[in-house]
């Protein structure tokens, strides 16, 4: 497997074990996430270490939000911060 399809397994397990709603293309067709509006961008990258993918997710659950993927990467916006999580 690689870096990208761990991700995003290992991220649709615990999203699903926390119930944390996922917005993605099976649910919404299109929707942007415009990078320009945002006061501050911050970039967790998965190199094969889960406990990042569950910092980055116990954000969602802390701001109680929802989790926007893109393709490869997980999105979570609260405000104007914008937080992403991709692999290396």
């Amino acid at each position: 497997m690689t870096d990208n399809q761990d991700l995003i397994e290992i991220a649709n397990k615990i999203l699903t074990e926390q119930k944390i709603p996922l917005i993605d293309g099976k649910i919404y067709d299109k929707f942007k996430i415009k990078k320009n509006n945002s006061v501050s961008y911050i970039e967790f990258v998965y190199e094969n270490d889960e406990s990042i993918i569950q910092g980055f997710l116990g954000l969602a659950d802390f701001f109680h939000t929802v989790v926007f993927k893109e393709k490869d990467k997980f999105f979570i916006i609260n405000g104007k911060q914008i937080y992403v999580l991709e692999s290396a």
